[in-house]
């Protein structure tokens, strides 16, 4: 929340002190309040998702629960209608500007937050290695940049370089695929089980049985493989072949989330987005790629790593009322009856 924060309050100053002579009325007001609706409608939707038991339990939550997306979208039209209100005849065009910049702003730096947090739930894993594999790739590219490079690659950073970026991209690949198994060789519990919320002791769990994609498997190489390597066979965790995957985003499109940002500072002639880290810049200079990383991750996981969540599903089935958990009850006991995996009805009375 602290780094959401800083990095929107980075970029919509940058915006304040452009039209600041324009005197645009409630510019920086409406940019905080839609901050905070967009926030409440992301946690809200967080809380309904992991915290059901919870949320049962208290009667203001209940309300708050139920009718969490109403009373989002209500105070979201609520600032809409302050800047509709706020609209001065010779300021229109530079108005919906701002209004756009704030809503772009939203998007970049909010919603991506959003999806850090998702990810944490997913387990600690999948916060670590993705940030660890963007700081991985930014020293090696500048390494290999610094000593090697001769050929610039893109003019939005004259200093980037084609030698710096391919070195960069086969240094993280190799360095991502042999120190993802540390994670989860010396902490497997706390590093790759999903954050689950106990109802009944109100506090976070992080004890599971750990999934097949870190459990260490037997893989066939392929046929030009095994005539070079002399090896059939070679053991691997699963996840080592997902860091791989991983690797090649951040080394391959990661670096465009900086170029991105490089652009949005050259068109507005500024070097950093702000001087909270002497010599580095802003919290926003060091996050415009791991925002990126972070998204890819989450549609990652989304896509080839994760199932239905028996978890959240149960949270929700506790926001029902009795008669719709026992519809389900029901309905489930049925299915898994035909399917054989409980006894039939008859062979229970006996």
């Amino acid at each position: 929340m602290g780094v959401q924060i800083k990095c929107f309050h980075e970029i919509i100053t940058i915006g304040y002190r452009v039209y600041h002579s324009y005197e645009l009325p409630w510019f920086r007001t409406l940019s905080w309040y839609f901050l905070i609706c967009v926030n409440y409608f992301f946690y809200g939707e967080t809380v309904a998702d992991y915290f059901g038991g919870l949320v049962q339990r208290e009667e203001p939550l209940q309300f708050l629960a139920r009718y969490h997306r109403f009373i989002s979208f209500a105070l979201y039209l609520a600032g809409f209608c302050m800047f509709v209100l706020s609209l001065v005849k010779k300021h229109y065009r530079l108005q919906f500007y701002m209004f756009a910049w704030t809503h772009v702003t939203l998007l970049i730096v909010v919603t991506q937050s959003h999806l850090v947090i998702q990810n944490l739930f997913e387990g600690m894993i999948w916060f670590i290695v993705p940030i660890s594999i963007v700081i991985c790739n930014d020293i090696m590219a500048y390494l290999f940049g610094f000593f090697f490079g001769r050929t610039p690659l893109i003019k939005l950073s004259p200093k980037k370089t084609w030698e710096g970026f391919i070195g960069g991209f086969f240094s993280t690949v190799i360095i991502g695929f042999i120190v993802s198994s540390p994670f989860y060789s010396f902490s497997k519990d706390y590093f790759v089980c999903p954050v689950e919320f106990n109802s009944e002791t109100n506090r976070f769990s992080v004890e599971c049985e750990p999934s097949d994609l870190f459990v260490m498997q037997e893989y066939t190489l392929p046929a030009v493989l095994q005539n070079a390597l002399k090896w059939e066979t070679v053991n691997l965790y699963p996840f080592a072949i997902h860091s791989v995957f991983l690797s090649s985003f951040a080394s391959l499109i990661g670096p465009f989330g900086g170029f991105f940002a490089s652009g949005f500072k050259r068109a507005f002639k500024i070097k950093d987005f702000a001087s909270t880290i002497p010599g580095h810049g802003g919290i926003m200079d060091r996050f415009d790629c791991q925002y990126l990383m972070a998204t890819f991750t989450h549609v990652y996981i989304g896509s080839f790593v994760r199932g239905p969540n028996p978890s959240k599903v149960f949270q929700q089935l506790l926001m029902l009322q009795p008669e719709q958990q026992l519809g389900i009850f029901h309905t489930l006991h049925s299915h898994l009856r035909e399917r054989g995996m409980l006894p039939p009805a008859a062979t229970q009375t006996e």
